[in-house]
């Protein structure tokens, strides 16, 4: 399992459980609620 290095993008979505986040290679996630991060590009 590669280990990634996240930091949170600040949106208004947050405000309803939607989170984005982009990782040390500069790839964008999201994460909806509890569940896990999936990678957007």
């Amino acid at each position: 399992m590669p280990s990634y290095y996240f930091r949170e993008l600040w949106t208004p979505l947050r405000w309803v459980g939607i989170k984005f986040f982009r990782d040390d290679e500069g790839f964008l996630w999201i994460k909806w609620w509890a569940k896990p991060r999936k990678k957007l590009r």
